[in-house]
């Protein structure tokens, strides 16, 4: 009785391990090459005296309710002012995730006659909200300027007369190239649409301060901004941008938001601090910077692969099963160093994403490559 009862369930995890994309949990450990912890801030000094002093000013760690209840903390409004300062925008809200926030936003702005043209490979929260908005949608081919122009066209042309919503990350999360956004941006306002733009690995590594690489689109009114504030910032949430009229219509229609019970207050006293260095430590950003152009380069010499330019640098495997094999050899010599699998990427397009952060050094770098190219060698194809 007890087996058919998990039967179809198990049928399914049988066939996701034939196809080499059964996922299961592992720990942390050896040199770090996988998280989002680009400025190394998770860990810092800096984050762990804000919490403590946090805690001794009385901040809850719970924060007991909704925001629409009593779960409004001034932490929560101190962050989302001191957010819309630094990142340009009329204001911000705070959610409990980056996956939360998209699927908000996505879920609820666009209306009805609207048409949400997303790009291919935007993230799968993203996803999660367009698939539950009342708006059509279309994705356009990666980076396709003229594909995402045509998709409006061909929606106008039709009959399409509500607003177009243009979708995309500004650094993409699993081959680290950026978007056109200054030519996004100009096709928006052609079609009087929204410019939506997920800054997820961006921010607080580029643009000014850290700022993101949107940065000089901060005062434009159709452009809607997310910035995820447990990558570079090294806390956890999202902070979303946009006009105060927008911003409005999220708090009093966005399910996500409104039946989710708010994010710790603690969290959000980390992520201020987390703003804060981003103005006072230039530092890091500099330090980063170097450290990031330095792997691009050694990724060409060592492996003659071309680096994105970013700190996402992806290895190209293709089979899902060699690709698990190589990353397990590199997590057993101390380099931690993840496959990459369908469905998050495309089929046929399993990699080893490495990402750089300041947590390791140069000759480390050097080191993982090296040993990462024996490993390829010895999982032949």
């Amino acid at each position: 009785m007890t087996l058919g009862l998990f039967a179809r369930y198990e049928k399914t995890l049988e066939g996701l391990d034939r196809k080499g994309r059964r996922r299961a949990l592992a720990p942390a450990g050896g040199l770090d090459f996988t998280s989002n912890d680009y400025l190394a801030l998770a860990a810092s000094t800096r984050l762990k005296a804000a919490i403590t002093s946090a805690i001794a000013r009385g901040v809850p760690v719970g924060s007991g309710g909704s925001r629409l209840l009593r779960g409004n903390h001034e932490e929560h409004e101190a962050l989302e002012a001191q957010a819309a300062t630094f990142f340009g925008a009329e204001r911000m809200l705070f959610f409990g995730s980056g996956y939360a926030a998209n699927a908000a936003l996505f879920s609820t702005l666009p209306q009805r006659d609207d048409l949400i043209v997303h790009d291919a490979l935007i993230h799968a929260s993203a996803h999660e909200g367009i698939a539950a908005s009342k708006a059509d949608s279309v994705a356009a081919a990666h980076n396709d300027i003229d594909a995402f122009a045509d998709a409006i066209g061909q929606w106008r042309r039709a009959g399409g007369t509500g607003r177009p919503w243009i979708a995309v990350e500004s650094l993409y999360s699993m081959d680290g190239d950026r978007a056109p956004l200054a030519d996004l941006l100009a096709l928006a306002a052609q079609h009087d649409g929204f410019l939506v733009i997920d800054e997820a690995h961006a921010t607080g590594v580029f643009g000014p301060e850290g700022r993101g690489l949107a940065a000089e689109l901060e005062d434009r009114e159709n452009v809607v901004m997310l910035h995820t504030c447990g990558k570079a910032l090294g806390v956890s949430g999202a902070l979303v941008g946009a006009s105060a009229v927008l911003c409005d219509y999220i708090v009093n229609r966005a399910r996500n938001f409104i039946y989710s019970t708010a994010p710790s207050p603690l969290i959000a006293a980390a992520v201020r601090e987390a703003l804060a260095a981003l103005v006072d430590e230039p530092e890091r950003r500099a330090a980063f910077d170097g450290l990031r152009s330095f792997a691009n380069r050694a990724l060409a010499e060592v492996l003659g692969i071309e680096g994105s330019g970013s700190q996402i640098l992806p290895i190209p495997i293709g089979d899902n099963g060699r690709a698990v094999r190589i990353a397990a050899r590199m997590r057993a010599e101390g380099y931690d160093v993840r496959a990459i699998r369908p469905p998050t990427v495309p089929e046929g397009t399993a990699r080893l994403r490495i990402a750089i952060t300041l947590n390791v050094d140069r000759a480390a770098i050097v080191q993982m490559l090296q040993q990462l190219k024996i490993a390829i060698a010895k999982e032949r194809p």
